[in-house]
């Protein structure tokens, strides 16, 4: 029997169904179109001084139009700034290293799709580092499927098409965050490492790539490509601010919610008055993801503090990724160890974990009082919940403080199987053929502290979780993750493989009909699966 190469196969042609022209004409045009028709009006009502003698609602809309042309302007300023090359740099070389391997040995290990009988292990399920990269044969099922995985850099051609200069590209890009020089000019310890890395690759591609070049094959590289940044209306940016704020003020009132800032890091708290951090039930901490801010998540957000008044619960807000344009760090995202201690050093200034001899830690004089009143108490730890594109800064913490994670849940994750290129691939490249995919495109994947974050400031191998990294990743009373299998955004059939062929099986929820964000859905399955998990917690 033949052995078919998927990895030959040319994506799947598409074409643009009725839904994409409801969401283009209804929705995004008139959102579009507004700025020019500001400037259009301002300056008719400019010429020969007609604004003069408009009456007063056509005077509120001369100044709402004068007010979005400058708006306009600002926002050609920040779009040019941002545009520029990344300031994140090159990573740690060790790092990038141990990512790499890590990326090669994926899928090397031959565990069972379906996890296998995981209560007669004696020992862990092994972890993708426990393999040996081998030179596999070309039509070596592993072989075959890493190549059907690497060609979405690629855009998903075949991979025939895929030649040595290109692929020499996109290695570059990934171990040094730039784009490659010519080869005669590469400083000789990058070329060697350049010369190891495609060597390792080639291994586990099953196949040596063609000589030369071909330009039509164009790999993406997030962090240094032309970005695509679309404008928006100030009364949008104004509207979407202002129900924030609003929501902030409910929750203070309805349930006692305190807005507050440490060492730099936004957040909401509610504290119950009788809670006792030796007996009462653990905190939670919500991580959300891209959107709209408290808006976007006010379903998910007020359940938790209606359904669980006896825990603490505590929303770390990201104005970089909540469309709060007028937010002081809007285009200042934190990087990965910057927001981890942030985060850490609060929950430990609010005497919900302990620090001591967590790795990673970056002590200051205020920390070490409150760290010297924490010595001795028994720490249960936080309860992690993380939505999308929050499911990297979830990487985060897990990776430099895992000791004060207790349980973990990941909704419609990004971070696992990143290395793959699905979720860069449909974000930001592919082309949009249905409402949803221009709803993400338009009001998520262009705007513009999206784009500064995800484009310019973004670390593959920060935000690449692997499976070792997870406490407990197989207890179902610790862990839990949920997936939509019509995700479109993340390739949850690949992700859900994953998880399972290491031992998930319990604690999967997955919906084969559910869409990117469905899980957190008001009266939904998944949001209720959340909440039963949350209430049964015996740790």
């Amino acid at each position: 029997m033949s052995v078919q190469d998927i990895s030959e196969h040319p994506p799947l042609s598409r074409s643009r169904d009725w839904s994409f022209y409801v969401v283009f004409f209804l929705a995004v045009l008139p959102l579009w179109s507004s700025v020019p028709l500001a400037w259009f009006f301002a300056g008719y009502s400019l010429y020969d001084f007609k604004w003069l003698t408009y009456g007063t609602i056509g005077r509120a809309f001369f100044f709402v139009a004068c007010c979005e042309v400058l708006f306009s302007l600002y926002h050609v300023y920040l779009a040019r700034r941002v545009s520029g090359p990344s300031p994140y740099g090159p990573g740690d070389p060790d790092e990038i290293q141990v990512a790499f391997m890590r990326l090669l040995k994926t899928g090397l290990a031959n565990l069972p799709e379906d996890g296998g009988d995981v209560e007669t292990l004696v020992i862990n399920r092994p972890g993708s580092p426990a393999e040996v990269i081998t030179q596999l044969e070309r039509l070596d099922p592993r072989a075959i499927d890493f190549r059907h995985c690497i060609r979405t850099w690629f855009r998903k051609v075949p991979w025939s098409s895929i030649k040595l200069l290109e692929m020499q590209q996109w290695l570059y890009w990934a171990m040094y965050n730039s784009a490659l020089p010519p080869l005669d000019q590469l400083p000789k310890s990058q070329k060697q490492a350049l010369d190891e890395a495609l060597a390792l690759l080639q291994k586990r591609l099953g196949c040596k790539l063609e000589e030369g070049s071909n330009p039509e094959v164009v790999p993406m590289r997030l962090t240094i490509d032309r970005i695509n940044i679309l404008w928006r209306p100030l009364t949008f940016y104004t509207f979407v601010g202002s129900l924030n704020w609003v929501l902030r003020k409910i929750y203070g009132r309805l349930w006692n919610v305190q807005h507050g800032y440490s060492n730099g890091l936004e957040y909401l708290l509610r504290t119950p008055t009788n809670w006792d951090p030796h007996s009462s039930p653990p905190p939670v901490v919500f991580l959300h993801g891209l959107g709209l801010g408290l808006l976007q998540y006010h379903g998910v957000i007020s359940h938790l503090l209606n359904q669980f008044p006896d825990r603490p619960i505590l929303i770390p807000l990201q104005p970089q990724v909540s469309q709060d344009l007028f937010h002081p760090y809007f285009l200042k995202p934190p990087g990965r160890h910057e927001m981890a201690e942030r985060l850490a050093g609060l929950l430990q200034r609010l005497g919900w974990v302990s620090l001591e001899g967590t790795k990673g830690h970056a002590e200051c004089e205020e920390e070490k009082e409150v760290k010297s009143s924490l010595l001795g108490d028994s720490q249960k730890g936080i309860t992690l919940i993380s939505h999308s594109n929050g499911s990297y800064v979830h990487a985060w913490i897990l990776k430099s403080y895992p000791d004060i994670v207790a349980r973990s849940c990941f909704a419609d994750p990004v971070t696992f199987c990143s290395w793959e290129g699905d979720v860069c691939y449909n974000f930001f490249y592919r082309p949009c053929m249905t409402g949803m995919e221009m709803i993400i495109r338009y009001f998520v994947g262009t705007e513009l502290g999206v784009v500064n974050l995800l484009q310019r400031h973004f670390c593959w191998t920060s935000n690449s979780l692997w499976f070792e990294e997870i406490p407990n990743a197989t207890d179902p009373q610790k862990t839990l993750f949920l997936l939509g299998g019509k995700d479109d955004i993340i390739h949850a059939e690949r992700v859900k493989r994953y998880l399972v062929s290491h031992g998930v099986r319990k604690n999967l929820w997955y919906d084969p009909e559910g869409r990117h964000g469905q899980a957190l859905m008001r009266g939904g399955p998944g949001l209720d699966e959340i909440l039963r998990w949350l209430a049964d917690d015996n740790h």
